[in-house]
Order: C-alpha cells, then sequence, then structure tokens
C-alpha cells in the first residue's frame, strides 16, 4: 500500500497485489475505498435481461432461466443503443449485445445522473412479482429527497401501464408464447433544483425483484405552452394506408412565434414511419392559407421512425401560432400501415391523400386529399414557444365534445381556451384537452395493448402520466369525469378513491388540482336511481372537499341540471340523448369557469 497526501485529504492507493482474491480480501478493499461514488448506470448492470433466439440460455432475467427476446425487442424499434421518448422522457435502451449485462437489479447503488427537470423516469421491470423499493435523489446544492419506485411484473403486470410488450419469452428449452412488458415510470423530484446522482432503492426483499434499464431526468419544457392535444384512446384498425400523407385539422388556442409537433405510437406492437411532416395555417377545407412550412425530427431529420409505444418531438420550428385559429398538420405515411393509435371522437373533419399518391406535405392546395376521416390519427399536440403555461382538462365524452357540432371548436375546454387568450388580467394559458368518450378513471375500457374497435382509453389514473403530467408546462389540471364508472357498477367510494389518488399524484409533481361535480343523466338508458344515488355522494365529496384533496372546485352539476328536476340536464343544454350537453351545455360549462380558479396561488 503507498500513501499519497492530496490537499489536506489522506488517500489509500491499493495495488493489485495487495489485495487477496478471496471474499474476505475483496470487503477489505471496498472497505478501504469508503462507500462507492456515483457510476453510469452501465457499470453497475449486473443481470442479463435479453438473449437471442438461437441462444435463449445466455440470459436468465428472472432467475428461472427466463429472458426477453432480441428479435422482438428488435421488431418492436427497440433496438440496443436507441434512443426512445417516453411521456415526454428520452431514455438510452442499453448498448449491449443479447447474453450480456444490460440492467441493474436495485440494490441501494448510486447512479450518476445529471439534470434539471421536474421528474425522473425509469425504464423498469419486475420479476418474481411487482417491485417496490425506496430511493434517494441528491441534488447539487447538497439537497437529497426520496422517492417510491413501482416496478410492476414483467409478466403480470397491468397492460394498460406498460411502455412495451413482447408476443414471447426465451427460455432454456427455447421460446414461449406469452406477452412481457417493460414499464416507464416517473417518480417527482424537487422543483428548480439540478440532480448530481440518483441512489437506487436497496433489495426489495420478500417482495420482487426491481430491474433498472434505463433513466433520465424529464423537462417538460418551461419555455412552452400547449397550444392543442388530444389523448391516444385506442389502437384501431385503419385503411390500410400505403404512401399516403395524412391532413389533420386541429384548432390551436395560444399561439406563439415557433411550434413544434408530437406524434405518438402509443399502445402499438410494432414502429411506424414518419417520411415527412408539415404545419400550416388552415385555409378552407384540406388547403393551406400558405406554403406549408417542412418538419424536422431529431436536428433535421426529415424523416422519424417512432418504435412501439414510444412518441417523437418535432424540432421547434419558425411558424407563428396565431391563437384560435384551424392549423393544418401533415403526415407522409411511406410504409403501409394497417393500425394505428387514434383519438377517435374528434369533433372535426381532416383529410386523406389518394393510394399511393406520396408525399404531399408541401401542398398548399387541398386536391390531392380526396378522403376525409373523422378521428386523429399518431398526433397528439401541437406546442409554442414562450407562454405561462397549459391548463389540462381530463375528462370523458362531455370533454371530449361528443354531440357539439363538428368542425365549430364548441367543446368547453375550446370556450375556455378562449376566454383565458382574450383577457389580459390572468396568465394567457393553453388549455390542453385530453377528454376521451366513454373513459372513466379507475377502469380501463381499452386494455392498453392490442388492435381494437373500444376507443374509450384506458383509466385515468394509468394515463394521467402521459395526458397530465408529461404535457408541456402544465400548471393545473381540471378533473371532470366519473359517471361512466357509475354508470358501469363502480361504487361512489371508489370514484372518490380515485380523484383522491389523481389529486395526490398531481400534488406531487406541483400541480394545482380542480375538480368538477359530475353532470346529471336521468332519462338515459342505464342511468338508474342507483346510479343517481351514487353521483350525489360523489359530488358532496366534491363539494365538501375543495380546499383539502384538491385546491378548488367547479359546480359543473349546477349549472347544467335542471331546477325543477335536478337529477336531469336543463333541457336548453341537452343534446337530446340526456346525457351529453349540446353546444349551448358546453358553452355554459366553458362561460362558468372562474378563470381565476384555474391560476396556481389563487384562491
Amino acid at each position: 500500500m503507498r500513501v499519497r497526501r492530496w490537499g489536506t485529504a489522506l488517500i489509500l492507493l491499493l495495488t493489485a497485489t495487495a489485495v487477496p482474491a478471496t471474499g474476505t480480501g475483496t470487503a477489505t478493499a471496498v472497505a478501504a475505498h469508503g462507500p462507492p461514488g456515483p457510476l453510469p448506470l452501465a457499470r453497475l448492470f449486473d443481470n442479463r435481461a435479453v438473449s437471442d433466439n438461437s441462444r435463449p440460455a445466455a440470459a436468465d432475467f428472472d432467475g428461472a432461466g427466463r429472458s426477453l427476446s432480441a428479435q422482438d425487442l428488435a421488431a418492436a424499434g427497440w433496438s440496443p443503443g436507441s434512443v426512445l421518448t417516453l411521456d415526454g422522457a428520452r431514455l438510452t435502451l442499453p448498448r449491449t449485445a443479447p447474453g450480456m449485462p444490460d440492467n441493474v437489479i436495485a440494490n441501494g447503488r448510486p447512479v450518476a445522473v445529471r439534470g434539471r427537470g421536474e421528474a425522473l423516469t425509469f425504464l423498469v421491470a419486475g420479476t418474481g412479482g411487482t417491485a417496490v423499493g425506496t430511493g434517494t435523489v441528491r441534488y447539487r446544492d447538497g439537497s437529497h429527497s426520496t422517492y417510491e419506485l413501482t416496478a410492476p411484473d414483467w409478466r403480470s403486470g397491468p397492460p394498460a401501464g406498460k411502455a412495451v410488450t413482447l408476443p414471447h419469452l426465451n427460455a432454456p428449452g427455447g421460446q414461449l408464447p406469452g406477452a412481457v412488458r417493460l414499464y416507464a415510470v416517473t417518480v417527482a423530484l424537487r422543483a428548480g433544483r439540478e440532480v448530481s446522482s440518483v441512489v437506487l432503492p436497496k433489495a426489495a426483499g420478500p417482495s420482487g425483484a426491481l430491474h433498472v434499464f434505463a433513466m433520465s431526468v424529464r423537462d417538460t419544457g418551461r419555455d412552452r405552452t400547449g397550444s392543442w392535444a388530444a389523448s391516444t384512446a385506442g389502437y384501431r384498425a385503419v385503411g390500410p394506408w400505403t404512401d399516403r400523407t395524412l391532413r389533420l385539422v386541429v384548432h390551436g388556442g395560444a399561439g406563439g412565434p415557433r411550434a413544434r409537433i408530437r406524434i405518438a405510437n402509443t399502445f402499438a406492437a410494432a414502429p411506424v414511419d414518419i417520411g415527412a411532416a408539415s404545419i400550416a395555417v388552415r385555409g378552407a377545407g384540406a388547403a393551406a392559407e400558405r406554403p406549408p412550412v417542412p418538419l424536422a425530427f431529431g436536428k433535421g431529420h426529415t424523416r422519424v421512425r417512432i418504435p412501439a409505444g414510444a412518441e417523437a418531438f418535432s424540432d421547434p420550428v419558425d411558424f407563428t401560432v396565431p391563437a384560435g385559429t384551424d392549423l393544418l398538420v401533415s403526415l407522409h405515411l411511406p410504409g403501409t400501415v394497417t393500425a394505428a393509435p387514434v383519438h377517435q371522437e374528434a369533433a372535426q373533419l381532416s383529410y386523406l391523400s389518394a393510394a399511393g399518391s406520396g408525399d404531399r406535405t408541401a401542398d398548399t392546395g387541398g386536391a390531392a386529399y380526396p378522403g376525409t376521416m373523422a378521428f386523429w390519427p399518431f398526433l397528439t399536440g401541437v406546442d409554442v414557444a414562450g407562454g405561462p403555461g397549459s391548463v389540462v382538462a381530463l375528462g370523458d365524452s362531455i370533454t371530449d365534445g361528443v354531440k357539439s357540432t363538428s368542425g365549430t371548436n364548441r367543446r368547453w375546454p375550446d370556450v375556455l381556451a378562449r376566454r383565458f387568450q382574450a383577457q389580459h388580467a390572468l396568465p394567457r394559458y393553453g388549455v390542453l384537452n385530453q377528454g376521451i368518450s366513454a373513459n372513466r378513471i379507475v377502469t380501463d375500457r381499452y386494455p392498453g395493448e392490442g388492435v381494437s374497435t373500444d376507443t374509450g382509453g384506458v383509466s385515468a389514473r394509468h394515463r394521467l402520466e402521459r395526458d397530465v403530467l408529461a404535457q408541456p408546462s402544465a400548471r393545473t389540471v381540471v378533473v371532470f369525469e366519473g359517471i361512466n364508472d357509475l354508470r358501469w357498477g363502480t361504487s361512489a367510494d371508489e370514484v372518490i378513491a380515485g380523484l383522491r389518488a389523481l389529486a395526490e399524484r398531481a400534488h406531487e409533481r406541483g400541480l394545482r388540482v380542480v375538480v368538477a361535480t359530475i353532470a346529471p343523466c336521468e332519462g338515459y338508458p342505464d342511468c338508474t336511481p342507483g346510479v343517481e344515488a351514487r353521483r350525489q355522494a360523489v359530488n358532496a365529496f366534491v363539494r365538501d372537499h375543495g380546499g383539502t384533496a384538491f385546491e378548488a372546485t367547479l359546480d359543473f352539476d349546477a349549472v347544467l341540471r335542471d331546477p325543477q328536476r335536478p337529477a336531469r340536464l336543463l333541457p336548453a343544454y341537452d343534446s337530446g340523448d340526456h346525457l351529453h350537453p349540446g353546444d349551448a351545455g358546453l358553452a355554459a360549462l366553458g362561460d362558468a369557469v372562474d378563470l381565476r380558479a384555474l391560476v396556481p396561488g389563487r384562491s
């Protein structure tokens, strides 16, 4: 052993011959060095999760010799070393060959991670059951915070929350059928502080082993505001579309001098290729007011491949988005697309070029777009540079605008967006409509994977991360859901617990939470007296807990109900089906909101 002094610190340098090749000697060496410092995650990899189909025994993910298929991962677009964007976080997959260490079993070790943002995202899975552990985030200012990380089991975890599903698992005797999954899980960071390292949870003990493949700090962009958004509500068969261009009509709320779009391949099993994209202010029909502005991805690439379950943001481009204006976002699909993630109830016609017509994203006129569609595939957001941030409306069909007049942007969040843009006393927030027809708080309508005709979406609890917390500069969430849960037998207590859980998670990320009472529905076929009793119980909780469980309430029930028959919609506001308000009812909702209630820091 040699001794060297460096400043006032005494450092012990151990040569290779000073440490016997025994367990005791190794322990002595570690003790001499002191606690290990933060290392890059890849330096800690101690488990082999991925094997080649020709050598399935080369990996052992779960301790029983089973592993993920490298070929299945490649087919999903999850190749070694690739960068995936999941719920707004950029995660780099391990750059390791099949059969080599590619993840670490959480063991309390510190990981070198740097960055400033509002959340930390992990790519994880549990083996032997759901794995839960508590870790620590250390910040450059010397402070720290704790986090709880939950990794659902790779074989039995919920499909609705997964990042990717693979169709097989490899075993020592060969490949077996059976879905396996990886999960992107996000935890809160302390606002405004720069991360210096992250201590992984300690061994989970009697629960499953917690495997970590990748991690990164997520910054949703404090210099951006959401102008338009839509939730992916399902994964449905389309076309087939081969070498065609989609021209999607969306209505921007907030304006700004630069823009970017978000394209999502949510729920998919295979990657999708976008050959080109553009944005323009809409003229008439499918025609642009001026020549469309081309969009690029990944610092200048006109094409982008989006892996299964992932998303892509375009590079910000100099394009002025006027407030309250229809936009055209055009996407060229160079290959064949047979299924797509969609927002089904667009209340807006969009356009589709003829089969084999190629890239028409640069067309100013609309002649190349003879087809129409009443849903939005792939596109989930338009953001603008600057601005104060976004209010997110999380809801079901009433928020989605079902029964509003198509093409007129009369959804209640549209009304709210226009009100924010028309005033100057408060921040001029963008309003993002994350309503999904038939959506529920507690249970999933669409299971979260596979081609399906059900486009009611995964539950609010399973989509909160993607549709609210990962939205650009989200400041406030307005939750207006629950009637579908009650109509399908969920108890009032379960709905209340669901609202509490949504509020707690939003509060962890620093969002203001505003909850609306559930509107009446007597006269709709399944709105029974039992549903009405449960609705009244939930509304009583919302009205009584505005200052404790959440910051404010919106009494949408009081706005829409008939004073003479409080269990029914006011006839002037009823679309005719007794469940959904028409244009007048939606306008009444949007006009009834006290804008001050949506601004953080105000009563």
